[in-house]
């Protein structure tokens, strides 16, 4: 299921990551910081989502002032360091509240809640209808330039998609390095999960391209490709057990 997460602290967006990542149903699709992000990236991007977390004091306002100028039906998960906000939580598509500093237990507590929520919406076959999980389709071909040619490559063709120096490339099976001009959580969000996995913030490897992988240091570990790549492919440590089950599905 496929989070936003909206946080105008740095460490703790990733620490929320991080954790809500530990379950492997859940992907964060992207992080933002402000309210005026939220916005354009909801207007574009809601019908992709399934869970938000938002913290409510944020460096431009609280983020309730978000719903003023975009339409959410996405449910909430709100964030803060406050209990004052709780009731006008619950009103604006709230179904949980963590107060800060949180720990990794209440955020999994209401992940599984929403879980819950959902297959109890869907047993019951309410009216409402939240978006489904995964995608119906996923994208079959991905656009990249060499020169003044357009290339366009199979998802199948793809070894695995990689930031470095800022800028993401694409891997083919070949060992052939072709920059593409998206952003990573864009990419992943149009990837099919069952073929592609995200190991880290940098990497996501198609399955076709593991052969092997090995203990790293801090209980991370390090995969054998197919392809050469510039970085070495290094699962992080949060990931590693939701990663072998997804090798084993």
């Amino acid at each position: 299921m496929n989070v936003l997460i909206v946080e105008d602290e740095i460490h703790t967006a990733n620490l929320l990551q991080d954790i809500i990542e530990q379950n492997g149903d859940f992907i964060v699709l992207a992080k933002l910081q402000s309210i005026a992000e939220a916005v354009q990236y909801l207007s574009k991007y809601q019908k992709n989502l399934d869970l938000l977390f938002f913290d409510i004091q944020l460096a431009d306002g609280l983020s309730f002032e978000i719903f003023k100028h975009v339409d959410v039906s996405t449910p909430i998960i709100f964030c803060t360091a406050y209990d004052e906000y709780s009731l006008q939580a619950i009103k604006n598509n709230g179904i949980d509240y963590v107060l800060k500093p949180f720990n990794e237990v209440e955020i999994h507590k209401s992940l599984e809640k929403f879980k819950k929520l959902i297959s109890s919406l869907t047993a019951k076959q309410s009216p409402i209808q939240f978006k489904a999980a995964e995608q119906d389709t996923y994208q079959q071909n991905f656009l990249t330039q060499f020169r003044e040619k357009t290339i366009v490559f199979k998802a199948s063709e793809i070894a695995l998609f990689s930031v470095e120096n800022e800028t993401v490339s694409l891997y083919t099976f070949k060992g052939e390095k072709y920059p593409i001009y998206k952003n990573m959580e864009y990419i992943e969000s149009v990837c099919d999960p069952n073929l592609f996995y995200r190991i880290s913030r940098q990497m996501l490897v198609s399955r076709e391209s593991i052969q092997s992988f090995e203990p790293y240091f801090n209980r991370k570990v390090a995969l054998e490709l197919k392809v050469k790549t510039a970085e070495i492919p290094v699962v992080s440590r949060l990931k590693v057990t939701a990663f072998k089950d997804w090798l084993e599905k």
